[in-house]
């Protein structure tokens, strides 16, 4: 059977929020079948715990933003990310603070916390959400074209297209397709870190958003070059960010895919659209599990026989 995991012992750090600036404790916390991937703001009067859904996405300027009545949980998507990287099914995420700390800007330090705690394998299957029929939600027209996707796949990709017209950006890749089944996400994906123009700061910063932000968690861009000294992880590092956060933000549905993601200029808003609309489609998606390892897609199989 492929087993559902969690962590086998709690790992925490302590960081500022990308956006509001906040110092914040996050403390990951092993939890039983079958729970979920549960957020908890901890520094309340009475906690207030959030489980991810793809409805429970109240906002998604410049981050994924959970909420249950007038409790936030900001920037979500790169922990997140780091889970489905990993396969972690289950998960109680605790914070200080209602935005999650953005350390080095990537997934890198969530991987790492997660793996330093151990991965525990549970005693039920783990249960995938399974692509089948297409699924799109497209806005805007000519220069303003934005679109993301889901098509069935007996396994889980994504392809993603960005679309910046800026010297730092153009001399790298602007589209990258990364398999599960034939990459590995902390070698590919993790590093790759969050990015700003300068040019964008002070709006920004004018609106409460980037309080945070600096060249230690982010590569900074003014109009010609990147101004971090020890320039990018990756060639095409700022593609494979976006990969990131598409696969932060689809694990919010509360199940790893089996499905072929593909998006063009989308972003958290149109992830999280795209989301709602496949809850919507019921005749679109259905909920599997494999009684045998060798069943299982490549990359899922791989990770199960690596723990």
């Amino acid at each position: 059977m492929l087993q559902q995991r969690t962590i086998k012992s709690l790992t925490r750090a302590v960081g500022v929020g990308l956006h509001s600036g906040q110092r914040v404790e996050l403390i990951l916390r092993p939890a039983q079948a079958n729970t979920g991937i549960v957020f908890r703001r901890v520094d309340l009067p009475e906690p207030v715990d959030i489980p991810v859904n793809a409805e429970a996405v109240v906002d998604t300027r410049m981050a994924s933003t959970l909420g249950k009545g007038d409790v936030r949980i900001h920037t979500v998507e790169h922990v997140m990310s780091a889970c489905a990287g990993l396969g972690i099914d289950n998960l109680y995420i605790d914070v200080t603070a209602e935005e999650i700390p953005i350390l080095d800007g990537s997934s890198a330090s969530f991987v790492f916390l997660l793996q330093s705690a151990g991965i525990e394998l549970q005693n039920a299957p783990k249960r995938f959400l399974r692509l089948l029929k297409p699924v799109e939600i497209r806005q805007g027209e000519g220069n303003n074209l934005k679109w993301a996707r889901l098509d069935p796949y007996h396994g889980y990709k994504l392809r993603f297209e960005i679309d910046f017209a800026h010297p730092a950006v153009d001399s790298t890749g602007q589209m990258f397709e990364f398999d599960l089944g034939a990459g590995n996400y902390t070698r590919d994906i993790a590093r790759a870190r969050t990015f700003g123009f300068t040019k964008d700061v002070e709006m920004l910063r004018s609106n409460g958003l980037a309080l945070g932000g600096g060249l230690d968690n982010a590569i900074v861009m003014d109009d010609y070059k990147v101004l971090n000294s020890d320039g990018l992880r990756y060639d095409d590092e700022f593609v494979k960010h976006k990969i990131l956060d598409a696969m932060g933000d689809l694990y919010i549905v509360g199940y790893p895919l089996l499905a072929a993601y593909s998006a063009f200029r989308s972003g958290h808003g149109l992830n999280n659209l795209l989301l709602r609309e496949l809850m919507q489609q019921r005749d679109a998606w259905d909920i599997v599990t494999f009684e045998h390892v060798r069943e299982a897609p490549q990359g899922f199989a791989q990770a199960a026989l690596a723990w």
